[in-house]
């Protein structure tokens, strides 16, 4: 004789069908948020720019919210450029005139 097991399942979401993005929670996305202002930050603060994957119109919302909370942090305007479609550049106002003349010196 079997007896059938029954279990309560908490937290569970559905998959969604394959070849799409399912969207994160509010919770998960300040949580990917706040990992890419520390992270990017300290990359930008060390060399002036990153460049980042955005795959998704998503992606790249969520860059472009984080290079204004950077803005707004440091008081210094950090810019953010498309590179292509899968790619995605921040960087400091007048970091490309600074390299250029530093180029220059040398």
């Amino acid at each position: 004789m079997s007896r059938a097991v029954i279990r309560d399942l908490y937290n569970v979401r559905l998959l969604p069908a394959q070849g799409t993005a399912t969207p994160l929670t509010d919770e998960e996305e300040q949580r990917v948020r706040a990992v890419l202002f520390s992270e990017l930050g300290n990359k930008i603060a060390d060399q002036g720019w990153v460049r980042f994957p955005a795959y998704s119109p998503e992606d790249r919302r969520r860059l472009v919210a984080v290079a204004h909370r950077l803005t707004a942090y440091w008081g210094q305007q950090v810019l953010v450029e498309a590179e292509d479609q899968t790619r995605v550049r921040l960087c400091l106002a007048g970091y490309e005139a600074l390299r250029e003349s530093s180029t220059a010196r040398s």
